[in-house]
């Protein structure tokens, strides 16, 4: 379990600095150490995602002049990361993650979180399943990697079944968005963003293909890694405070005289064009039930 919590830090801090440029990508606003009465000890993340690297089911609801932001609370193997954004402050994701040394075969294991809740399970397997043409490599495809230092890959069809050591990430993904008329379409459309899924597996592809940098690390070397690479990723994206403008041009009537808990602009109970459901993607039937990593505690 900490080879993979390292490979997981490792990979990323990569992952942000290889995608961010000027202006855009992910900035570290605070990264330390976090103690919680119920969970213990564990590392408090804060992060800005800025638009041009958002999903694009975050890109319709969000201006450009606005961030989303990411704070994360790790207290591995149990892990807690929400997502808010200013302009829209009854946004949220919240994503609870928990690990465990098997194949994906514990149904029940967000049972007490999710015990009200209806639920769909999405199944993302690393080496099987199809990854967009702009995010595939080579050399991170698993089922033609092999580590030098482990021996571990090529993950075949079937490597769930036989390989060792294994893993498998759980998360339980509930969204909110309590705005009149959208808050049941805006939930059903991040909900089924496959591009959710394809950042969830390109990362986990990423860290088993990156196993040979990481591999040797110790955690404090890993942390070290973080930090430098970080500050090198916020310098990399130049962050600089958006100007706003601010017109005095006086608005209709209608619209001063609107109470306080209206919208700010009209909306019908009928959603924008923008946010209509996008039609399911289909996947390879052979994924398993979460998404799921050869354990590298060995």
């Amino acid at each position: 379990a900490l080879q993979y919590r390292i490979g997981q830090l490792y990979m990323i801090s990569k992952h942000s600095h290889e995608q961010s440029d000027r202006g855009e990508g992910v900035e570290v606003v605070q990264n330390e150490p976090y103690e919680d009465p119920n969970y213990g000890n564990g590392q408090l993340t804060e992060k800005r995602v800025y638009l041009n690297k958002l999903p694009s089911w975050a890109r319709a609801v969000v201006p450009k002049i606005f961030y989303v932001t990411e704070k994360a609370w790790n207290y591995y193997p149990y892990t807690i990361t929400e997502y808010t954004c200013s302009f829209l402050p009854k946004f949220s994701i919240h994503i609870e993650t928990k690990y465990e040394d098997n194949k994906g075969s514990n149904d029940s294991i967000f049972d007490k979180e999710a015990k009200d809740l209806e639920r769909e399970v999405c199944f993302i397997d690393i080496a099987s399943d199809d990854i967009p043409e702009r995010y595939y490599k080579e050399s991170e495809d698993p089922k033609y990697f092999k580590s030098q230092k482990t021996g571990r890959g090529h993950l075949k069809e079937g490597w769930r079944e036989t390989h060792q050591p294994i893993m498998c990430s759980y998360k339980l993904v509930t969204v909110k968005f309590e705005v009149w008329g959208l808050q049941t379409r805006v939930e059903q459309f991040v909900h089924k963003a496959s591009e959710q899924l394809d950042i969830l597996l390109l990362g986990h592809r990423q860290a088993f293909a990156w196993v040979d940098e990481w591999y040797d690390m110790t955690m404090d070397e890993v942390r070290e890694f973080e930090r430098a690479t970080q500050e090198a990723t916020n310098k990399k994206i130049g962050v600089f405070p958006p100007a706003i403008s601010i017109s005095n041009i006086a608005m209709p009537s209608s619209t001063r005289s609107a109470p306080s808990s209206a919208p700010s602009t009209p909306l019908s109970t009928d959603a924008p064009e923008f946010l209509t459901v996008p039609k399911e993607r289909p996947r390879k039937k052979s994924a398993p039930e979460t998404l799921t990593l050869p354990d590298l505690e060995k």
